[in-house]
């Protein structure tokens, strides 16, 4: 491909709930032009199907802003809630104050919300029946349904070189010898993130909302709303106010937030 950026030429998301209310998990894939992929995925505790539909949707276009994408690049969904909520009902709950056209509150509003504001133009929307087949959306699915069971599956993190990870983010995964055994991709990734985590936080670096939700693998929708200083694992995550973050290394005499 010489010199031309690797862009992404397929995207999928899906969610899942068991009881809807109940936990959930979401999951999400980017395939690029050289075959490589990038998959995505979380959980959450108490929630509801649509809003795990909701969350991989958004998931996939903050993944897609810095990325080149091929012009027929289509993001691929079982979920008509999604579809129809984005293509058919938003602009008229924005007309209406978010109100439904029976006077009522429109379900999901931040979702709804972050969702338009992370809008591509150009990208559209196409519906693929569940189960029916379609490898990108069983992957998904199986992401989703994984994350929902409180299981933590392996996800395929392959970048294109013209695409990869900065160095800081990289760095954790030290060479091993040859013939020793890797530690399992998930894991090194991990690692990654978090010797990326106590960089910023040595170095007092304020971080944007999207940002700090890439660093945590986390919709950026989660962020909204905290207010007060959090942990995430050994990390203090401190609002600056503006949308920006700072993290400080030490929990001190912080709880842990049930």
């Amino acid at each position: 491909m010489g010199d031309r950026p690797v862009r992404v030429v397929a995207a999928a998301c899906d969610g899942a709930c068991s009881g809807n209310p109940g936990p959930g998990g979401w999951g999400a894939l980017l395939r690029f032009e050289d075959g490589s992929r990038r998959e995505l995925g979380g959980a959450s505790p108490a929630t509801t199907n649509n809003r795990m539909e909701l969350t991989a949707a958004l998931a996939v276009l903050e993944a897609l802003q810095d990325l080149p994408r091929h012009p027929d690049l289509v993001l691929r969904t079982d979920s008509r809630y999604l579809i129809d909520g984005l293509e058919k009902w938003m602009a008229g709950w924005k007309r209406k104050g978010w109100r439904t056209a029976s006077g009522g509150a429109v379900l999901n509003r931040d979702l709804w919300e972050s969702l338009d504001a992370a809008r591509l133009p150009g990208l559209a929307l196409r519906h693929v029946r569940g189960h029916s087949g379609d490898p990108d959306n069983d992957r998904c699915d199986a992401i989703a349904v994984a994350y929902s069971r409180g299981q933590a599956p392996s996800l395929a993190v392959e970048c294109p070189p013209s695409i990869a990870p900065p160095a800081e983010a990289v760095a954790g995964a030290a060479a091993v010898p040859e013939g020793e055994d890797r530690a399992p991709r998930a894991l090194q990734e991990l690692l990654s993130r978090m010797e990326l985590a106590d960089r910023l936080a040595a170095g007092g670096y304020s971080l944007r909302a999207v940002e700090l939700a890439r660093l945590l693998e986390v919709p950026t929708a989660t962020l909204e709303g905290k207010g007060d200083p959090w942990l995430w694992r050994d990390w203090l995550v401190r609002p600056l106010g503006n949308g920006c973050w700072r993290l400080e290394r030490g929990a001190g005499g912080l709880a842990r937030p049930q």
